[in-house]
């Protein structure tokens, strides 16, 4: 999957947590959130394999934009976060 530039994702809301050990490096407060595709940023090693000694084919990974009034109702209007996102956890909305 290829997102590109501006392109609106969703963060899967997923919790693989719940059913066993695992490495997540998606942070829990954006699953289920709507974002907006900054860069790709290239394609790297998933850590949530590499963490545990399972082969880990390059994953594309991306930097997303969130608007902060969406992730807290005490967010400032128009302050934004950025997070780099490995695209097996975003969703295209549309």
């Amino acid at each position: 999957m290829t997102l590109a530039p501006g392109c609106a994702v969703r963060v899967r809301d997923d919790w693989p947590e719940r059913r066993g050990p695992c490495h997540i490096r998606t942070p829990h407060y954006l699953r289920g959130h709507v974002g907006e595709v900054v860069r790709h940023l290239g394609d790297f090693a998933n850590p949530e394999d590499l963490a545990f000694g399972r082969p880990a084919p390059p994953r594309p990974l991306y930097h997303v934009r969130f608007q902060q009034t969406a992730l807290w109702p005490d967010g400032r209007a128009g302050d934004e976060l950025l997070v780099e996102i490995f695209a097996h956890w975003l969703e295209p909305t549309q």
